[in-house]
């Protein structure tokens, strides 16, 4: 296989949560209120750094779909599904879209504030200055 070419991402982004790699844009975001077997998803009108696995349909809560899986290009990791094709007319809108399940990925941007904390604490225990 070739070398794996990284697109990275200005501005609020998430990211993989097993590896880190930038996958798509907090503007991208079309819908917080999706589910997924193991919780809450996102829907993305796109997403990058990824591979797309065959096409498969699969029987969901809307009804019956042609959907691809999302792996990371760089971990392989499982991240989602995009909707390849609705079979139902009232849900044709998630067509060409992208599901993220949200305990697969991670807020960029809070990762950020929660490194910038930590820092901030460094060399500032009680018990080394004790």
């Amino acid at each position: 296989m070739g070398r794996v070419f990284l697109l990275d991402l200005d501005g609020r982004s998430y990211g993989c949560r097993f590896c880190n790699t930038p996958l798509a844009l907090a503007d991208h975001v079309l819908s917080r209120n999706f589910n997924c077997s193991r919780g809450r998803a996102y829907l993305f009108s796109n997403v990058v750094n990824i591979t797309l696995g065959p096409q498969v349909e699969r029987i969901m809560i809307s009804g019956l779909h042609t959907v691809e899986d999302i792996f990371c290009c760089c971990c392989g990791q499982i991240l989602g599904w995009k909707y390849v094709l609705a079979h139902e007319k009232n849900e044709t809108y998630k067509e060409g879209k992208f599901v993220l399940e949200r305990w697969r990925i991670v807020d960029n941007e809070e990762e950020l504030n929660l490194d910038a904390q930590v820092d901030s604490q460094d060399g500032s225990s009680d018990t080394e200055n004790a």
